[in-house]
C-alpha cells in the first residue's frame, strides 16, 4: 500500500470533517452532508488500504 494513497484518504477526511464543521456553522444541510459524504469515502479508501496491506502481508 502507498504512503500516497493513504495520505490522500486522510486529507480527504480531513476535508470531510471541515465541510461538515462549516456546515454546522452556517446551517447549511448541503455542506454537513457532503462533509460525512467525504468522511465516509475516506473510510472505505482507508478500509481498501488495510485489505491491499493484509493481502501482501500474506504473499510476503
Amino acid at each position: 500500500m502507498s504512503i500516497e494513497d493513504r495520505a490522500k484518504a486522510t486529507g480527504k477526511n480531513i476535508e470531510g470533517k471541515a465541510q461538515e464543521a462549516l456546515g454546522n456553522v452556517t446551517g447549511d444541510p448541503e455542506d454537513k452532508a457532503e462533509g460525512k459524504a467525504k468522511q465516509a469515502e475516506s473510510e472505505v479508501r482507508q478500509g481498501i488500504e488495510d485489505v491491499k496491506d493484509s493481502v501482501k502481508r500474506k504473499i510476503d
